[in-house]
């Protein structure tokens, strides 16, 4: 055999060729035959996931891995997530479109974003919240070089959704988001489980990036730190509705401005002649009950009576990538897969995450391991 085709597991020195993914993968956690091939998707049976070792540990070494050679063999293993390529770019199709508008508008866009669309053979139903991560990521690779070192053991590349809970059991294990390890057992490998902002923000503060999370939602909807809504929903009398109707616009608008203030800088940006400019922000990982999306820019309209009419721009993973290229392509149908109005936002909690400037400092990242909320109320 090719002396290329062999490796060394980094946890005992065996030189192994094809079967490394297999062996190092054990390292992790002692599988039983009936639950799969490593790195793989499956949903875990009840009693299956409570029996797993917390920490991974399997009786080849005694029942405990440490967090460097788990992470040291994950970025050996970890592989590269498979997605439809828009060669030009999809942000570059959506400011083409943008700009192409007649009216009075203004618009303002992340930099790069790959489109994760949710697949059905591998994660239709559950894996919005991944595939969010991954548009996100995408951005952070291309955009911030420092993050691009940081992210995944520097491999320049987003990794696939079995890859992903692999990196956030480790960032769990390295004491991220005690409360919200503990909601999933310690242990999401595997699993077909929703996750949210504080799964996402737990990962990639692990590799020292700044993320924040931000509430929205009534004074007594403040949960946070937590990575799921209450489904208690109250029914409005009919004879409230109308204004109750009222006070939500003007309770979302909390939110609209917001994202204007985030992608603007705090109005820092000068649009000049322009009408589509671009912010050095990232994108918004945006969560309510039921699914998510993200959030790659917001438009003003401004009509008549002085009246300004938001949108926001946003990516489904929930869409066919290819879909979404052929519309802006054709700059037709893409406005109703793309722009999200106040009037669509109809549920009573809403969440962001995003990341700020810069790599946290060690004694940083000691307070990044509790994750608190800037809490704003409708």
């Amino acid at each position: 055999m090719d002396s290329d085709s062999w490796a060394t597991c980094p946890f005992c020195d065996s030189s192994l060729a094809s079967q490394l993914l297999v062996h190092a993968n054990s390292h992790f956690r002692d599988l039983d035959d009936g639950f799969g091939s490593p790195l793989q998707i499956h949903s875990l049976p009840r009693e299956q996931e409570d029996n797993g070792s917390r920490h991974g540990g399997t009786s080849r070494d005694n029942g405990e891995c440490k967090v460097n050679d788990k992470i040291s063999c994950l970025i050996g293993s970890q592989t590269k997530s498979k997605f439809y390529k828009i060669e030009v770019g999809l942000m570059t199709l959506l400011r083409n479109c943008l700009e192409s508008e007649a009216g009075n508008s203004k618009s303002i866009l992340s930099g790069f974003v790959d489109h994760f669309q949710c697949l059905e053979s591998e994660d239709a139903g559950w894996g919005c919240g991944w595939r969010n991560i991954q548009m996100l990521s995408s951005h952070l690779q291309v955009q911030r070089p420092e993050a691009r070192k940081a992210l995944f053991g520097g491999s320049g590349f987003v990794p696939d959704i079995p890859s992903l809970q692999r990196w956030v059991e480790i960032a769990w294990e390295k004491g991220f988001d005690v409360p919200g390890s503990a909601q999933f057992n310690h242990v999401i490998y595997g699993s077909k489980k929703w996750i949210g902002t504080t799964e996402c923000a737990a990962l990639l503060r692990s590799f020292a990036l700044r993320a924040r999370v931000v509430d929205f939602g009534p004074k007594e909807s403040q949960t946070i730190p937590g990575s799921s809504f209450d489904n208690t929903r109250k029914k409005a009398s009919t004879h409230n509705m109308v204004e109750g109707k009222a006070k939500k616009d003007e309770a979302y608008q909390v939110l609209m401005d917001f994202v204007w203030n985030y992608f603007s800088d705090k109005n820092s940006i000068q649009f000049g002649q322009q009408h589509v400019v671009i912010s050095e922000k990232t994108p918004l990982y945006f969560q309510h009950d039921g699914h998510s999306r993200t959030i790659v820019g917001i438009q003003v309209k401004h009509q008549q009576k002085g009246i300004l009419q938001y949108n926001l721009l946003v990516l489904d993973p929930a869409h066919s990538t290819a879909t979404l290229e052929r519309s802006l392509r054709q700059k037709v149908g893409w406005e109703k897969l793309i722009k999200r109005g106040m009037h669509t936002l109809k549920k009573p909690q809403y969440q962001l995450c995003y990341v700020d400037y810069g790599i946290a400092s060690e004694e940083e990242m000691e307070e990044l391991k509790t994750i608190h909320s800037v809490f704003l109320e409708f």
